[in-house]
């Protein structure tokens, strides 16, 4: 089926977070004339528990489809297939359990850093502590609506990694050229 961007479905109150799905094909597929996708804001640095992750999927079996994606573009996990009468009992749930909405539309969106130091020996700052209080600060800015979207993403001071890869590019090169016999 086709889909219509029916745009940000907002939980009262709240805005973002949920992305409006509609069916063009409602009449001929009417369990998924409403396919509504949520994006659930994740842990800084991606660190799920085991009971983490079984809470997330039991409440969202119980208010829509069981379908997810994993990280999405915005790291948030994604759950997709709503009616728009679960949002609001899903988003309570969520809240029950200390899960958030993510952020959409023209908002804050999710901020989102690497593992930083907890698995990076040269790491030169917390990038999950900064992700956090960054979050805890400006939670209120995910749910405002502004002109246009921004984001924050924290990640380790890149110089070693550039090294690496042009260190990997020359040798992929030089790798090539051995081949070609150029």
């Amino acid at each position: 089926t086709h889909w219509k961007h029916g745009g940000l479905v907002g939980v009262m109150g709240y805005g973002g977070g949920v992305i409006g799905r509609y069916s063009d094909l409602a009449d001929e597929f009417p369990a998924v004339a409403e396919f509504h996708t949520h994006r659930v804001n994740q842990p800084s640095g991606w660190f799920y528990t085991t009971d983490a992750l079984r809470t997330l999927c039991d409440i969202w079996d119980k208010h829509g489809s069981g379908l997810t994606n994993m990280y999405g573009s915005t790291g948030d996990i994604v759950f997709l297939g709503s009616t728009t009468e679960a949002i609001e009992p899903l988003f309570a749930d969520l809240t029950a359990a200390g899960w958030d909405l993510g952020g959409s539309g023209s908002n804050m969106r999710t901020p989102s850093c690497c593992v930083g130091p907890a698995r990076c020996e040269w790491a030169c700052y917390d990038t999950l502590d900064a992700c956090y209080n960054i979050t805890q600060q400006l939670a209120g800015q995910a749910y405002r609506r502004l002109p246009y979207k921004y984001k924050f993403k924290f990640a380790l001071p890149t110089l070693w990694r550039h090294r690496l890869t042009v260190v990997m590019a020359l040798k992929t090169i030089v790798t090539q050229v051995q081949l070609q016999g150029i």
